[in-house]
């Protein structure tokens, strides 16, 4: 089979480019390549699922901006496909009176990242909203949220075989290497240059 473009490895990261590819290249023929019988068989489907809000990244690096953006797309496209979600909130809590000036720290670190409604709050809040819970001060961060991003990657499997893309299972790429060159006369020339094998 020929392609004009070739994505090696059916986990989420692969699964969400080769989606975003096929959407910007309708016209371009592609594939997805995974080793496993099953997508997002390996860290995709073994994750803590969690959909970080961006608090701890370094305010203006790209970590950040695509953190806040990201988890803000995460909820809107789990809304578009019914795919189940909590947004349970995250309390990162201080214990120890020096660690007060951490928690201020990142709290700080969180709105120059735009992180949405992050609070700082005090002992007997920390406790009315998880009652095992014991600490000074806690920054709390409502919008963390937890997913089955297994179930995400399947969706974006859907969409980009629903845009024409081609996903093979149980293909292993062993090697990838240039074609060699073909005649003038050639059909081909060097439309497909990259010749990818598998494990068969």
């Amino acid at each position: 089979s020929t392609f004009d473009v070739a994505v090696v490895g059916a986990g989420i990261v692969g699964l969400a480019s080769a989606r975003e590819l096929v959407r910007r290249h309708p016209s371009l023929a592609f594939a997805v390549l995974e080793k496993e019988k099953e997508l997002a068989h390996h860290q995709s489907g073994h994750n803590s699922g969690v959909i970080h809000s961006g608090i701890y990244y370094t305010p203006g690096s790209l970590k950040a901006k695509l953190c806040v953006e990201g988890a803000a797309l995460c909820y809107k496209y789990c809304d578009q496909k019914g795919i189940p979600y909590k947004q349970c909130g995250k309390l990162i809590v201080a214990v120890e009176q020096d660690e007060i000036p951490r928690l201020k720290a990142l709290y700080e670190r969180g709105l120059q990242n735009n992180v949405r409604g992050l609070k700082l709050i005090g002992a007997k809040e920390i406790q009315a909203k998880e009652p095992f819970c014991r600490g000074l001060m806690a920054l709390d961060s409502p919008y963390t949220g937890i997913v089955n991003y297994k179930q995400v990657a399947q969706s974006y499997a859907e969409d980009f075989q629903e845009a024409g893309g081609t996903i093979l299972t149980d293909f292993e790429v062993t090697n990838m290497e240039m074609a060699k060159e073909s005649s003038s006369e050639s059909e081909d020339g060097l439309k497909y240059p990259v010749i990818v094998r598998n494990s068969k």
